[in-house]
């Protein structure tokens, strides 16, 4: 499948081998074997990773929101990602129900479009989903998500304090084993599913205490001790000012593995520790193999005994984000994980420079984006800025870009709160925070069990380099028993195409690659050896995945009571200031006499201008008629029908050979014409000589243009059902709004109304030249308040960079 081959041409390039101290290299047999495995799976299942910069974090009915896809190859995070369409969704999560559904198309890796919020739609927490037909193959989890609220003219009401809460323990490597010094990860969540601040004891079952804790950032933190042999341990835990809850601990192994690591106290080397402790104490031979993103960063081989074993590892050779560590026993099965972050500071530098730090209400306001790499020079490449009133619309604190989503929140499940926190050079404690972090939420894209398979089943789904139209031909509602030749017309009101593809031997047909905007009406006709009888056709049409409700509501995320009250009042004073003028203008049509010519609407399904006789089919002429071309008879002048009903023939005058059949502008056989009920008939067109000469050798012969009331554009045809043919129309690329900028340099009668827009600048398609600069001017809107400005970048080579600024109005 060439679509996929060309998203792993990136992800092949294997990283150097780290140098290991007091450590065997793996024998060739296992280090080959594994790399092997993990190159075939990732061979056969390639990544791909979507992101979604929004222009603000919430919306009001009535308003648009305003997005752009970035979409990158999931192991090097290459901008020129296999798929050219990201789908994108709006679920509503109190009912799961999709309210709108977006095809974007990308151009390397990047697109971006638009959503309106009719007045119509339910207030209330929903989730944007981005996601290719490709990571349809996998788990909705590979999905991005953000959830987002929708407001009506409601206030937000103040969530009530949680009554419930849970706490988790987790071992790090997976599991505790008797007499070993080891590290609990915990994670305090309330019912919301958010973290809770915790604090609490751990017992023995004789009710000793053995250690107190309390969460460190979010509910996480984490304990160490040495469980002993043969005992149970419980956790005690209260929430800030609350009763205490008993908690089950994670039950001890006698016998088993223990993977330690140190990712913290030296910046340049990370150190793992691994523990066996089985009753026959024998030294046990154990692999360890650490991949990013699914690409082998190095495999090894030891001897583990009583003793610890002990590995120092260089962090310089290994890339940015989520580095996964397994060790493998001696039956080269795994038996323990630990994640671990590595971060060298390997993204982009995002400056964002305004000419001033204040300005007036609608100055013109100009700004200044610079990117450079980590080496400090400028990389040419595409980025997305929002800019926000920040009296209005509150950024969420530590909210998630596209720097924490591909390094970070794309590698693990479930919803990771503040992700930007994590980044922040000014916390000093959140690197512990991370190792935390990595201990609570771990997950991975695969299976080892998967990975280690002797044959692995191909994905079901394909890339898409376009839209796909694709189906099944039946006969008698059964499956065909050999393939079906298709005549399949694509029309627009700006193109149109035929094809003539041919289907499998069970009926099943795909056209691929299909670039179109907006809708496209098709018509399919099947012809095989029996004639077009029978058969009837069944669009496979695109289903959006059934959605997961959100757990996480909307509601703990930070808004300020004033601000959110502005912001809704001047979203109303907006939406009743566009209803107004929409009652005015109504009003003053319904006022107006305009007399003049009316324009003929062409009919797009004639490529000619005028044909050299039209019928127009009366219910009188189709009442005395068995078939179309018994309509024909004796109403043309040089056109000869002889026989009637399905066995006449017809012929024009002058010409050798059977006239050319058009059925509402696509060429098909005599049969299927006879075939069509004369009722559903409007006209009928006859061209000859030169007028026929559009239709080029084909037309030779003279031609006969049938056209039905369902093939017009004012006829619902979507859901008729004709023998042999099928008339309907799929969707294709969404066309995306441009958003609207006003120019006050030069007075015109619409800006004299309030300017309160909420989102004062969206440019989701900007460029840096070759200094790595891009400059972009807007005017500022009524409001005296700080302006929020947010980039979003990435450069060809998958460096991601984000960055924040402001500056007020006053």
């Amino acid at each position: 499948m060439p679509c996929i081959k060309k998203a792993l041409k990136y992800s092949l390039a294997p990283f150097a081998l780290i140098l290991l101290i007091a450590f065997q290299f793996a024998e060739e047999d296992f280090s080959q074997q594994i790399a092997r495995q993990l190159q075939n799976y990732r061979m056969l299942f390639p990544q791909e990773k979507a992101y979604l910069h929004l222009d603000k974090p919430y919306y009001t009915v009535g308003d648009t929101l305003w997005f752009k896809g970035y979409l990158v190859e999931g192991s090097l995070h290459q901008a020129d990602s296999a798929s050219q369409v990201l789908y994108v969704d709006l679920i509503e999560q109190r009912t799961g129900k999709n309210t709108a559904l977006r095809r974007v198309r990308m151009d390397g890796g990047v697109g971006h479009g638009d959503i309106v919020l009719p007045e119509t739609l339910p207030y209330g927490a929903y989730t944007i989903r981005a996601y290719t037909n490709w990571m349809r193959n996998f788990s909705e989890d590979f999905f991005f998500e953000k959830d987002i609220y929708v407001f009506g003219q409601e206030v937000l009401p103040s969530p009530a304090p949680a009554a419930n809460f849970d706490v988790q323990f987790f071992p790090e490597g997976g599991q505790l084993i008797s007499g070993v010094s080891s590290r609990v990860a915990f994670k305090g969540i309330n019912e919301k599913g958010l973290g809770e601040d915790v604090s609490g004891f751990v017992f023995n079952q004789n009710r000793d205490t053995i250690i107190a804790f309390k969460s460190e950032h979010l509910g996480i933190g984490r304990i160490q001790f040495t469980p002993e042999k043969g005992q149970k341990y419980t956790a005690s835990v209260q929430r800030k000012g609350g009763p205490y809850k008993s908690f089950n601990f994670p039950a001890i192994s006698e016998n088993g593995y223990a993977l330690i690591v140190d990712n913290l106290s030296n910046p340049e080397i990370m150190r793992i520790l691994i523990y066996q402790n089985f009753a026959d104490g024998k030294e046990r031979n154990v692999n360890v193999v650490a991949h990013s993103k699914g690409i082998v960063a190095f495999v090894a081989k030891g001897k583990v005994s009583s003793k610890s074993l002990r590995i120092s590892l260089s962090k310089k050779d290994l890339p940015d984000g989520i580095t996964h560590l397994t060790l493998f026993d001696d039956q080269n099965k795994p038996v323990c994980e630990r994640l671990v972050f590595i971060d060298q500071g390997q993204h982009l530098n995002v400056k964002i420079n305004p000419t001033k730090t204040a300005y007036k209400p609608r100055e013109k306001t100009e700004i200044e984006v610079v990117v450079t790499d980590t080496a400090g020079k400028p990389i040419e490449t595409n980025l997305s800025v929002a800019v926000t009133d920040a009296g209005q619309i509150a950024q969420q604190p530590y909210d998630e870009n596209l720097v924490s989503n591909l390094m970070l929140t794309s590698d693990l499940k479930g919803y990771v709160e503040q992700p930007g926190y994590y980044f922040d050079m000014e916390r000093s404690e959140r690197k512990i925070h991370m190792d935390c972090l990595m201990m609570t939420q771990g997950w991975s894209r695969f299976r080892w069990e998967d990975v280690q398979k002797d044959s692995l089943v191909p994905p079901k789904r394909f890339t898409e380099q376009g839209i796909t139209l694709e189906g099944q031909v039946k006969r008698n509602n059964r499956k065909v028993s050999e393939k079906v030749m298709l005549s399949l017309f694509l029309y627009s009101d700006s193109l149109s195409a035929m094809l003539a593809p041919e289907t499998s031997e069970t009926g099943i047909f795909a056209v691929n690659n299909l670039v179109f905007s907006d809708s496209i009406k098709v018509r399919l006709q099947g012809m095989n050896k029996k004639g077009n009888q029978n058969l009837s056709f069944v669009l496979d049409l695109f289903q959006p995945p059934k959605a997961t409700i959100l757990k996480v509501p909307f509601y703990p995320l930070t808004v300020d009571a004033v601000q959110l009250a502005a912001y809704l009042k001047r979203a109303e004073e907006y939406q009743d200031f566009v209803r107004k003028i929409r009652a005015n203008r109504e009003r003053l049509l319904n006022e107006v006499t305009i007399k003049g010519k009316k324009e003929v609407v062409r009919d797009t399904r004639k490529i000619y201008s005028n044909a050299d006789a039209t019928i127009k089919v009366t219910q009188q002429i189709a009442s005395s008629a068995f078939s179309i071309l018994d309509m024909l008879a004796g109403r043309v002048a040089g056109v000869q029908v002889t026989g009637s009903g399905m066995n006449a023939t017809v012929s024009i005058r002058g010409n050798q050979g059977e006239p050319l059949f058009v059925l509402d502008g696509m060429p098909v056989d005599k049969d299927m014409i006879t075939s069509i009920n004369v009722n559903d008939v409007e006209s009928i067109d006859v061209l000859k000589g030169a007028s026929a000469a559009i239709y080029g050798s084909r037309g030779g012969s003279g031609v006969i243009a049938v056209y039905t009331k369902r093939g017009n554009t004012e006829y619902d045809y979507s859901q008729d059902i004709v023998p042999g043919v099928l008339v309907s129309s799929i969707a294709g690329y969404n066309v995306p709004k441009e958003f609207y900028m006003p120019k006050y340099d030069v007075t015109r009668q619409e800006d004299s109304r309030p300017d309160y827009r909420s989102t004062v600048f969206w440019a989701p398609m900007l460029k840096t030249g070759k200094d790595g600069k891009v400059r972009f001017q807007y005017y500022n809107s009524d409001a005296i308040a700080p302006m929020d400005i947010r980039v979003e970048v990435l450069s060809p080579n998958g460096l991601p960079g984000s960055a924040k600024a402001a500056y007020s109005v006053q």
